[in-house]
């Protein structure tokens, strides 16, 4: 299987991290889309900077941090208060990550590999990819998840899942195969489920 790409993807708290090290223990290189994303954004400071500054200025915001790194909580103040300024961030961050998984995609091209991503189909790197798995969980399981794990007040997890609502048809347009897998009790199953799908696409000859 060495020439798969997986786009490894899902709504918020479904299990992606966690289906990443299955992978990862199953022999691919694995990387995290939130981690690129951050570098991305490093790259590109200086053109989000002169993007965003009159609208900082105008908030009493400052966009850098005082080790002259991006401050994210301010600039996601900006930027997630209308979709044309997220749209305008977009526009300078994700060729930039677009970039960052061709070179990962490079430097492992001996090797099958995953990229965990949540909004994968928003960047031209999707087009490479030979199959998704999309991993999903009860709602109210992920609202439970993510109580525990980040501690988020609820109407903010309603926001960001409100957001994500429509996520699987947006991997229903890309044209590849996209496997389902239910993440609802533990990690020794959803490791046995991933496996036995990985068997199945390479007895498939995909």
């Amino acid at each position: 299987m060495k020439n798969i790409i997986v786009t490894l993807t899902g709504p918020m708290a479904a299990g992606k991290n966690a289906a990443g090290e299955v992978l990862k223990k199953a022999g691919f290189a694995v990387t995290d889309a939130d981690e690129l994303a951050h570098t991305a954004l490093e790259n590109v400071k200086e053109q989000v900077f002169d993007a965003f500054r009159d609208d900082a200025n105008k908030l009493g915001l400052s966009l850098q941090n005082e080790d002259g790194t991006v401050n994210r909580r301010n600039l996601s103040k900006i930027v997630f208060a209308s979709p044309e300024k997220l749209a305008k961030q977009e526009s300078l961050v994700h060729p930039e990550v677009n970039r960052l998984m061709e070179e990962f995609l490079n430097a492992n091209s001996d090797k099958p590999c995953a990229l965990n991503a949540t909004v994968l189909y928003k960047v031209p790197i999707i087009n490479k990819s030979t199959c998704i798995i999309y991993i999903t969980a009860p709602v109210w399981l992920r609202v439970f998840r993510v109580l525990r794990r980040d501690k988020l007040p609820l109407k903010n997890i309603i926001k960001r899942f409100s957001a994500q609502k429509n996520l699987y048809s947006k991997y229903q347009k890309i044209n590849v195969d996209i496997y389902k897998v239910q993440n609802f009790t533990n990690k020794q199953a959803l490791e046995r489920k991933i496996l036995r799908l990985l068997k199945r696409y390479e007895n498939e000859g995909r």
